[in-house]
Formats: structure tokens, sequence, C-alpha cells
């Protein structure tokens, strides 16, 4: 296919560089200034099928360049062609994307999305998934027009890898290497008192109800406020309260007027239900759930709420503190199998902290739950929560499974753990169980599932479509965007073949009274070494625009929005 070629100067905002308030309350207000990019190299990409249709239309996309920024050390994995599992080729970069198709004048606002992007330090690689040091990236709409940055975090521990050319802090699988055993203890030591802990912000990223942005890891320490306009990193976010602890849930609840969050209890095994008011960093205390099974509390990455009620899960992968002190990672890393436990759902008012209902469930392994909603009899009175994960079908190799070697084959084999919508539901009337069971039949997605979002406007409420990555077999990851109505029961799937598609994040149509009337926005690693933001329509899903990146990027976890104020 014949290439063209095109280069164009234009000018697009750079923010310039504030200090750092101490307090690090609500965020400046900062003009941007002026620096300069250029946009080339037109090209007709390959036949891509119009989603939806057996049509095929010829899409033009345009690559875009600029200066090279901060340039990281090489990645021995670059060498292969799909980027989603490679390490970011700069520390940061910005420009104007030039768009193919057209992206709707009321998107006005800032897509953010975290993620680990760095995976090696010298010639060190790092070897999961979640270890990588944490990638922003912002998608910037206004008028029709997008432009694209991403930056490094500037964390402590991505700050001293750097410095050192060494693994200084304790990620999920990585432990830094000891010179001695007297220094074997002294970082035991560290460990306990939490100093040796990471706080690479690697997972998401949320907007709290006064505006600050803060990057979010499992660690408390690893909360990191960010600017979502320059993606500077303004600072770590600190508690004022004395709740203490750790590691909390990577993934709060939050919305204009409040953050909640779960403190597990690793010593007597339990969680804490917190809240936090807009304009505040002072948690406090909803309630207190202990745990029915042992020897530790389940591992808590996510957590749904009701209108009323906090639904707590408490897994039968169980934190182990034996595997946290230990050097080499073991095939279930800090967690451990503990069936025998079995698993249970805790539902807490949030009101008066009161546990309503805490039943035994059918066991479960879940990273992400996706929402939650009280079922009402005739009467209008709460009978029973239903709360949707995506489930693993309680199978714990998933974890292996996102090591970064397996993520790195290429060999076109299966090994896809399966999942499925899980779907809870806790009688409230006293009964000792609940249940667990598919919303709809796995196979509309692939027996694929994970990185779920929905119409924000329906946190708490009964809903009925949710957007995933779902899965096109053969293949070893999450490989669609998936549409799923939870009412009629089907999925509708958008597949770009060879590509990895990341969360795909659903913005509402203001003023909309469809559920599904928005747009979805994903960015797309490819399998030619490159990568493009993506656009789909939230009702029809079909692509409305797309637009290329200088580069691939790696993979990413998790996002929010930020709407222009």
């Amino acid at each position: 296919m014949a290439n063209s070629q095109l280069a164009v100067s234009t000018s697009v905002k750079v923010p310039s560089r504030i200090s750092t308030h101490p307090s690090l309350r609500p965020l400046h207000k900062r003009h941007d200034r002026l620096s300069h990019c250029s946009i080339f190299g037109e090209r007709l990409k390959s036949l891509h099928p119009v989603k939806g249709s057996r049509k095929f239309i010829r899409l033009k996309i345009s690559c875009v360049a600029t200066k090279q920024g901060s340039a990281v050390a090489a990645d021995p994995a670059n060498d292969q062609k799909l980027v989603a599992w490679t390490s970011v080729k700069q520390e940061k970069w910005r420009g104007e994307l030039r768009v193919q198709g057209e992206i709707p004048l009321w998107l006005s606002g800032t897509y953010l999305r975290n993620g680990p992007g760095q995976w090696h330090i010298g010639d060190y690689n790092f070897r999961h998934l979640f270890d990588g040091y944490a990638t922003l990236v912002g998608l910037h709409f206004d008028g029709g027009r997008l432009v694209m940055a991403h930056r490094q975090v500037q964390s402590e521990a991505y700050k001293a890898a750097k410095q050192n050319n060494k693994l200084c802090y304790r990620e999920f699988s990585e432990v830094p290497k000891t010179d001695n055993f007297l220094t074997y203890i002294g970082d035991l030591a560290k460990l306990f008192s939490g100093a040796s802990l990471t706080d690479n912000a690697n997972t998401g990223v949320v907007k709290l109800g006064d505006g600050r942005v803060v990057c979010l890891t499992e660690t408390i320490k690893g909360s990191i406020v960010v600017d979502p306009e320059t993606l500077d990193t303004l600072g770590r976010f600190e508690y004022s309260d004395h709740l203490g602890g750790l590691i909390h849930s990577a993934h709060p609840i939050v919305t204009d007027s409040e953050f909640l969050t779960l403190l597990p209890d690793l010593i007597n095994p339990g969680y804490l239900v917190v809240r936090m008011e807009p304009g505040t960093n002072e948690r406090k205390i909803i309630g207190r759930v202990n745990c029915r099974g042992g020897p530790a509390p389940g591992w808590v990455h996510s957590f749904p709420v009701t209108e009323n009620y906090v639904v707590v899960p408490e897994m039968p992968l169980r934190y182990c503190a034996q595997n946290l002190l230990r050097a080499d990672p073991t095939p279930l890393f800090k967690f451990e199998w503990h069936p025998n436990s079995k698993a249970y759902i805790h539902v807490m008012c949030k009101a008066s902290g009161r546990i309503v209902s805490s039943v035994e469930v059918p066991l479960f392994v879940t990273f992400h739950f996706i929402n939650a909603y009280e079922e009402e009899d005739e009467e209008g009175r709460v009978t029973a929560i239903i709360a949707d994960c995506c489930e693993h079908n309680a199978d714990t190799t998933i974890l292996q499974n996102l090591t970064l070697q397996n993520l790195r084959s290429l060999s076109g084999q299966d090994v896809l753990p399966d999942a499925r919508v899980g779907r809870f539901r806790i009688p409230l009337d006293g009964s000792p169980n609940g249940s667990l069971y598919a919303a709809l039949d796995p196979e509309e997605h692939g027996k694929g599932l994970d990185m779920c979002s929905f119409n924000p406007t329906f946190l708490g409420k009964k809903y009925r479509y949710a957007y995933a990555c779902g899965a096109k077999r053969p293949c070893n990851f999450p490989n669609t965007l998936t549409k799923l109505d939870l009412v009629e029961k089907k999925a509708k799937n958008w597949f770009d073949e060879g590509s990895v598609p990341s969360e795909p994040f659903f913005v509402p149509r203001p003023g909309a009274t469809e559920e599904d009337d928005g747009v979805v926005i994903s960015m797309i690693s490819d399998k030619n070494g490159e990568g493009y933001a993506l656009l789909l329509d939230g009702s029809t899903f079909e692509e409305i625009a797309r637009a290329e990146f200088p580069y691939g990027l790696p993979y990413g976890l998790h996002g929010c929005w930020v709407p222009k104020t």
C-alpha cells in the first residue's frame, strides 16, 4: 500500500511547572505557555472492519511525533512488536494528535489513565505486570481536538531507582537484593514499619470531590497528588488522621460528596470501613468487620457500595505474612489460597456502621467489583443486595498469568483463565448463605472479563450496561472491548486483531436520559508497535474516532474523568 508523507508545524499548550504547596490542599490554577511540535507521517492503514457488520472501510490514520523528552534506559523487551508489555520509550511527551473521525463537541475535559509503564531498571527486568513504575497518560478533549500527554509519576520508589540504578523499595513481586544477613534483618525491620514498602502509585487515579487528583496503589504511602493538566507530581497525599495501617483498597469509592475505602487489619483479621469528606485528609471510621475465616483478611483490591450500604468481601485469597517476608515470589505472591476458610460477604449500613448481613458464599476470586444495588420487594422493602464483579471461577492462576514472561509470549496458545460476570445475591432476612452465579452467559464475552466501567450516575443503583475487556480466543490476555447488557443478557464486542485494549471508560453525555448515552474511551496497544486512542459510541458501540499516538504506549490499568471547568 502506498504511503504519503506530510509535515505540518503547529503549536500546542504545555503548562509550566509550578512549586508544590506543602499542605496539598485544593490544586492551584495556572497559565499555560506555548511550545511547538510537528505532526507528520500520514499513511493508510490496513483494512479494518466496521464493527458490528461484515463491511470493511479504509481508515486513514496519522502518525504524530515531537522532540524527544527524557529518554529511559533501553528495555530488552522492546524488540517485540506488541508494545503493551514493553517499557515506555521516554519519561514524558505532549502534543496534539490528528483525529480520524469526529470527537463529540460536548466531550470537554481530560481522561487520565494510570498504570505500570516501566518494567526494568538498568539491565534488571521486573517479573510481573503490577511491578512497573507508574506512567500517567492524559487525553485532553476540547472542541473536537485531542492533546495527549504522558509522564512518569515521580514517586520516591521511582526516583530512588533512577538515582541508584537498582530496585530500592518492595514492589508487588520484587524485593531489593540485600548484601548480607544484617542488611536483610534491617530490611525486615523497614518492612514492618512500612519504610521499605513502595509508594509506586501505579494502579488507579481518582478525582476527589474538592478537585484534587490522586494516583493510588494498595500501600497507603502510595497516594500521590498530581496535576491533571500538566501531569506533574505535586507530592504525597498525607492522611491527617491516626488510623495507621500500611495498606488499603486500591479502588476507593469516590464521588463529589465522599471517599469510602477499606483498611485491612492484618493483626486482628478484619476490615475498617472509613469515610473521608471533600476538602479534608482525615479518614473517619464508619465501622469494623471482623473476618469469619482465617488466618488473615482476604485481599480487598476493590469493593462495591449501594445507596445505603457498603459491601465488604472476604475472599479466601488471603494476605500471607510468610510470603510477604520472602525474597523471591511464590506463585500467589503476597497471598495464599485458603479454600477451607470459606468465603463471605458482609453488608454494613453506611449511616450507622451496623452489619446488617454476613453470609457465606461460594468460593470466588476477583480483582474488580463492578457495581451493586438494593433489591426491593413489591412494597419497596430492601430484601437483598446484588453485587456484580469480574469473577475468575475461583481460579487463582490469574495472578501467575499476569507475569510479564507469560504476557510477552506470542505462542498463540489459549491460556487466559476463564472469567464471568459473577453476581452475588446477599439476602437481608438473616439467612446464613448467599448465592453466586453468572449474570449472563460467559460465552457472550469469550469467557474472559475484567476492567469494567459503567455510567457513574448509576453508582449503587440498579443498572443495565457495563463496559469491559473481554476475550476473543485463543489469547493470553483480554483482547476485546465489550458492552454488556445485563438485562437482555447479551454482549457486543469490538476487536482489532493482535492488539491489546486498556480499560473502556464510559463518559456520559451531559443531559443524557438514556443510561448508555455517552462515549467509551480506551487506549489501544497495537500489534505493529504502535498505539492509538479510541472512542466508541456508548449506545451503538461503533467506532466514532481514533487518534494515533507518536509511538505505542504500554498497557495501562485504571482511569478517571476530569471535566473541564
